[in-house]
């Protein structure tokens, strides 16, 4: 039914990060936002009105992730991201079952939308379980299905099973287009020429998007490198960045790298908490941003973060690039705050998501006030009310979730899974896995 969200304040992610104080946010029938503003200018209605403390914004979206490694929480976590994967990741992933995969994503699910991440970028094996795991919980998922040349594993396979999947169900579906098909070649060091280029003439041919990890670790693709000159190129010369491509971790490019993504119109999956933790270097976020290059943020795999509160990633985005550059100024709380919501979306080519505007999903967080980050209420200038959201409070005081209009959280718990029984289910598959 249709229904008017009223708040003291609304933070709907439009360009400007504007604020807007004593606002509505009507939604119809079908889960999509008609009418964002001041009250007192807003158009009469007689639909129900969900009244709210506190501040009212649009759900995060988690631009690059791996969410169902929530089982592998902890694992390594020391190691190198090379050594990383090869001792111990790619060990233990070979032993899981899809019903663990589907497991896996419903933690992460949870864990996320507890934390007003309404969408995610995922990139993962089986993922018919991980759509499966996201429809149970009322989240948003952008699916990559990986595709990688590993013993045992035909790219050729691996393509055309999202080919088949696509053609069938199309690029989305489900209620409130909650599901969306794309494809997720893992990287240019894990696939031959011809697998890239198969793998963007498909993608193109459908309009899908390609999620890729790019120039994540400084040693993973000197072949590349030395060959073609960086992987950007690599990928540029197999058609890649032609169509809807996103570009993972993105950490070492070339000026003509970026200039070659601003080109293209690639968008860039920043994920600065895992970044840190293996080590792999911080990506060059001013200048991509200056370059006018889409750039939202992700959290990569509950492994390597080890959590996925896309509120900590928006935290770091701002300490490394003003660490890069020395100065304090380069990215703001705003800054910080589009890049989690509208950054993420532009990145991954969606105009549907991230934000509070008429004809996007009504997908939405409340925060309450509840607090000491917020001791010193709302009756504060815009830009301090802002600060304290981003710096202070993060996700500790998301208390109800909404996606496609529908409530999924509410009082900080999902409405639709048992999240206990869940954690039991993900500690007895973790047992299995070190056994």
């Amino acid at each position: 039914m249709q229904r008017r969200f009223h708040a003291p304040v609304v933070l709907p992610a439009d360009p400007a990060c504007s604020l807007l104080r004593d606002a509505v946010v009507d939604v119809d029938e079908t889960g999509r936002i008609t009418h964002v503003g001041p009250f007192s200018g807003a158009p009469e209605t007689s639909a129900p009105v969900t009244r709210l403390s506190g501040i009212l914004l649009p759900g995060l979206v988690n631009a690059h992730a791996h969410s169902p490694m929530t089982l592998l929480r902890g694992m390594g976590g020391d190691l190198p991201l090379l050594r990383w994967l090869t001792e111990i990741i790619w060990p233990a992933e070979a032993k899981l079952k899809p019903a663990d995969i589907r497991t896996g994503m419903m933690l992460g699910s949870v864990e996320m939308l507890r934390h007003g991440v309404t969408t995610s970028a995922e990139m993962y094996f089986e993922s018919e379980q991980l759509a499966d795991a996201v429809l149970t919980t009322g989240g948003r998922v952008v699916l990559g299905p990986p595709i990688m040349e590993l013993p045992g594993m035909d790219w050729r396979a691996m393509l055309k099973g999202i080919e088949r999947w696509i053609d069938t169900d199309g690029l989305r579906f489900g209620p409130g287009e909650r599901i969306e098909v794309g494809y997720g070649p893992h990287s240019a060091y894990m696939l031959n020429e011809e697998a890239l280029r198969a793998t963007a003439e498909s993608a193109a041919e459908r309009g899908a998007l390609v999620q890729i990890h790019v120039a994540e670790a400084a040693l993973e693709d000197v072949k590349q490198r030395e060959v073609h000159g960086s992987v950007p190129a690599l990928l540029e010369k197999v058609g890649m960045l032609r169509g809807r491509t996103l570009a993972a971790h993105a950490i070492h490019l070339s000026d003509e790298d970026i200039a070659l993504f601003a080109a293209r119109g690639v968008g860039v999956a920043h994920c600065p908490g895992s970044n840190a933790k293996l080590a792999s270097g911080i990506a060059r976020v001013t200048e991509l941003r200056k370059a006018g290059v889409a750039i939202g943020l992700g959290t990569d795999g509950p492994a390597s973060n080890d959590d996925i509160d896309l509120w900590e990633e928006l935290q770091l985005s701002a300490m490394f690039a003003r660490l890069a550059t020395g100065d304090s100024t380069v990215l703001t709380a705003a800054d910080a705050f589009l890049l989690g919501t509208r950054g993420s979306a532009e990145a991954l080519g969606r105009n549907d998501i991230g934000a509070l505007e008429n004809g996007r999903w009504a997908d939405m967080v409340h925060v309450d006030l509840d607090d000491p980050a917020f001791a010193a209420g709302l009756d504060v200038p815009d830009e301090q009310l802002l600060s304290n959201l981003v710096w202070a409070a993060g996700s500790r005081r998301v208390r109800d979730v909404w996606v496609a209009g529908e409530q999924v959280v509410g009082d900080g718990e999902s409405l639709r899974v048992d999240r206990t029984k869940v954690q039991a289910e993900v500690a007895e598959t973790s047992a299995r896995l070190r056994s």
